[in-house]
């Protein structure tokens, strides 16, 4: 059963759990996207194809919040927010280590990197960190990011991405020497108990409705077993 957070005429917002699929691919997998049109198909005792309009995603070992349109009104108006980057988002994060400041800025070119594979966390720390320098060179991402709470070996982030690029946030904290939990794709070479999820989730998002100036802002907690890193 998914769980709504939003939902109007035109929009509906859902959480979306670590290690599903936004949309479905050639895997076969279940994702988001066929989840939600089953369950507007079942509420609505619709006949036939649901719409529904996919507008933004995230990676499938991130949880969050994730828009859809029901209607071609709704996703135009989420589409047109998403290109002049005035819908909000927050994420949370877990990483490793605790940077020098408490809070920042990064900006820099980035790629749609595809390097990355399996045997990349086998490559050494200079041999990482080149590739990585190697590919940054193509579109420029920005996001801020705040220490939450630190205990050294581990820092909760809040992050606030100015930009959408591909992978953006799991790039740039990996280029900043502290790569995700669990995200061995970009770096991290510790233990991670959720082999389907990284530490990055999307809590937060404020966006104005498909009809007039009304905005809508969501919030969801921190993923079950986050604090307890940083306890005892």
């Amino acid at each position: 059963m998914i769980k709504v957070l939003y939902e109007d005429n035109h929009i509906i917002a859902v959480v979306k759990q670590a290690g599903m699929l936004t949309q479905g691919d050639k895997s076969g997998d279940v994702s988001l996207f066929e989840e939600v049109k089953k369950y507007l198909k079942e509420k609505y005792k619709k006949q036939g194809n649901v719409f529904l309009g996919l507008v933004h995603r995230l990676d499938k070992p991130v949880q969050g919040i994730v828009l859809f349109a029901k209607t071609s009104k709704g996703a135009s108006r989420l589409s047109e927010q998403f290109r002049n980057h005035t819908i909000q988002k927050t994420y949370h994060a877990i990483i490793a280590g605790k940077p020098k400041e408490s809070r920042g800025e990064i900006k820099e070119k980035i790629n749609k990197i595809s390097f990355f594979a399996e045997g990349f966390t086998e490559k050494s720390d200079e041999e990482l960190l080149a590739e990585i320098k190697k590919a940054t060179k193509t579109r420029t991402a920005e996001l801020a990011w705040e220490v939450i709470k630190s205990n050294n070996k581990y820092s909760l982030l809040k992050i606030l991405p100015k930009t959408g690029r591909f992978h953006q946030i799991r790039v740039q904290l990996s280029n900043m020497g502290h790569p995700i939990l669990g995200d061995t794709k970009y770096g991290f070479k510790g233990n991670w108990v959720c082999h389907d999820a990284i530490a990055l989730a999307a809590t937060g998002i404020k966006f104005k409705v498909a009809t007039g100036e009304k905005e809508i802002n969501l919030e969801i907690p921190l993923p079950n077993g986050w604090q307890e890193l940083f306890t005892g």
